[in-house]
């Protein structure tokens, strides 16, 4: 859900309802405002009001970077916008042409950008992998594509395609073709 409050708008992350024995009940929430991209907790009171923003998310694809703004194409109407590269926040390391993204429009302002969940991209550098070490745990530094950095197995090596999860930079897998 988003909602307005002073010309902020504020998606609630997580929430819970809490009755305490003593007092009116509220809602301990998580907010994340939608333009700063700062998280914070806050208690609502049920006799707050605020009104509900109406968000629809669109699938675009990326086009290219346009300096600190990235152009993107909706994929139904082929309209191309521009958004601010700041949206993505360190997720623009993984960002490639043609990539796939989820833009929440406030009416035509988007108010916030994200990437699927995984992606697969190859990997460009590395130091060279050695057969037979995946008992250890042991893990090494690999550069993929678009210039993001990830922990990978010791096997790993340069032109493997992986599967990374876009929110830990994790590595998940290699990439089954």
């Amino acid at each position: 859900m988003v909602f307005q409050r002073d010309n902020d708008l504020l998606q609630v992350v997580e929430f819970q309802h809490v009755k305490p024995g003593k007092g009116p009940a509220f809602v301990r929430t998580k907010l994340k405002n939608l333009r700063s991209g700062a998280i914070f907790e806050e208690k609502l009171r049920p006799d707050q009001k605020y009104e509900e923003v109406r968000v629809e998310n669109r699938r675009m694809d990326y086009l290219y970077a346009d300096g600190d703004l990235l152009v993107v194409m909706d994929k139904e109407t082929y309209d191309q916008i521009s958004i601010p590269a700041e949206m993505l926040g360190k997720q623009i390391d993984l960002l490639v042409e043609n990539e796939e993204l989820t833009v929440a429009m406030n009416g035509e302002e988007p108010i916030s950008v994200e990437m699927p969940l995984t992606v697969v991209r190859e990997v460009t550098f590395c130091e060279p992998g050695v057969k037979g070490d995946t008992a250890t745990g042991a893990t090494k530094q690999a550069t993929v594509e678009g210039g993001a950095t990830v922990n990978v197995p010791l096997f790993i090596n340069i032109g493997d395609r992986l599967k990374i999860d876009t929110r830990t930079y994790s590595y998940l897998e290699r990439a089954k073709d």
